[in-house]
């Protein structure tokens, strides 16, 4: 898989006898350069632990590059993940990473210029990695997509690239999101009157069930109190505190600041959608929150990692593999025997939606304690939900999951 590193790039000196700070990536053999705009001394630059020593605003510059490399980490990943980055040149791999959008070099008449506007214009980084990712692929697919024009693009050229991403990507429903994703940036041109063109009139987006994602309430008991390896502890209390806080999302959780936890609630504004949300703090959530308490934020996680991202993908691995071990053989190779081999911190959620469904929880409850909006928009926009209701239904779903089994 394709690696990175910051590297001092000494073939060039400035006057002030500084080198400039680059990102480099390897990949199929090749590799390549961006430049991170920061020059130091070769003897303020530490290669072995890719920091830089010596200056007075040293931290604040390692937390910089370090979030660099961590962005270029993840885009990896993802790219890795679908199976994009097998396919992808060292150039489009680049174009990945620095989130390339000058769209002034690709002609106006077609898709990808749409693309890359619409991109441009998100706020969430999220929203334009997922954008960027569903482009990729389009690329892989298409390597002149530049030049395709919006009428050349028809029902018979998205089932063709349906096809093409299934080759890596089995899953309809993870096919889906980068033909929705097509689908939102055609309905923009059409808005922005660069085409009248609309292939989706004839091409429907059709959905498969979703496989279960929770765990029932023995399951999860046993994922609590199992005698797991020291090192994967803290991954397991991690995803028990996302469901004791209403399967919280990720981001909401390891970014919350100290001054977020208010009168034994946690109040922030939803990542992903921007509304204001407040959970109650149970004792148990609040046990494992004292346990990991940050400096900067309300847990330590973001106290050591530049971008959450990485920690959740080390969460995700760790809970794939809580289970028995053995050794085996001459060599005593560990074999695992995972409990729940496809667990991932996104089960938090529907694990706490299953057990309060379980419990005869109202759906409209059930939708609000999960951040949904209640009926359509414009109702909700006049029910101020009781958030007592909320707080009611996790305190039963807790009870529910501490609760000794009836006989």
């Amino acid at each position: 898989m394709a690696t990175v590193k910051i590297q001092l790039d000494k073939r060039t000196i400035r006057k002030d006898g500084t080198s400039p700070l680059k990102l480099c990536i390897f990949h199929k053999g090749k590799s390549a350069l961006i430049s991170l705009n920061t020059f130091v001394l070769p003897q303020n630059w530490n290669p072995r632990d890719g920091k830089i020593t010596g200056v007075a605003n040293r931290v604040n510059l390692n937390a910089f590059i370090t979030r660099k490399r961590l962005d270029a980490e993840n885009t990896i990943l993802n790219l890795a993940s679908d199976g994009s980055l097998a396919s992808m040149s060292l150039a489009r791999l680049k174009d990945a990473i620095l989130g390339n959008n000058e769209e002034e070099n690709i002609p106006k008449h077609g898709l990808s210029y749409a693309f890359h506007r619409f991109i441009g214009q998100k706020e969430n980084p999220g929203t334009r990695s997922v954008y960027r990712q569903t482009l990729v692929k389009l690329y892989a697919f298409c390597p002149d997509f530049d030049s395709i024009s919006y009428e050349d693009i028809t029902k018979g050229w998205l089932m063709d690239f349906d096809s093409f991403m299934a080759k890596t990507s089995p899953s309809r429903n993870a096919r889906n999101i980068h033909l929705r994703n097509i689908r939102a940036v055609f309905n923009y041109a059409i808005d922005e009157e660069y085409t009248t063109s609309y292939p989706f009139r004839r091409f429907k987006i059709k959905a498969e069930e979703t496989r279960k994602r929770s765990l029932t309430v023995e399951q999860l008991r046993t994922l609590r109190d199992y005698p797991c390896e020291e090192w994967q502890k803290k991954y397991r209390d991690m995803f028990m505190l996302m469901f004791y806080l209403i399967g919280i999302n990720a981001a909401d959780l390891f970014n919350a600041k100290p001054g977020d936890f208010v009168n034994g609630r946690l109040e922030y504004k939803r990542a992903k959608t921007g509304k204001l949300y407040s959970v109650k703090v149970e004792p148990e959530a609040m046990k494992i929150i004292e346990r990991y308490r940050g400096e900067n934020y309300l847990l330590d996680i973001m106290d050591t990692f530049a971008d959450y991202k990485n920690f959740l993908h080390r969460m995700g691995i760790a809970l794939k593999q809580i289970g028995g071990t053995e050794r085996r053989g001459r060599g005593g190779k560990k074999v695992r025997t995972p409990l729940f081999p496809e667990l991932s911190s996104y089960w938090s959620r529907h694990t706490w939606a299953t057990i309060a469904a379980e419990l005869d929880i109202p759906k409209e409850t059930i939708s609000e304690a999960l951040g949904h909006s209640i009926g359509s928009e414009g109702t909700s926009i006049y029910i101020k939900f009781d958030r007592k209701k909320v707080d009611e239904a996790n305190k039963k779903v807790i009870n529910f999951v501490n609760s000794k089994l009836e006989n």
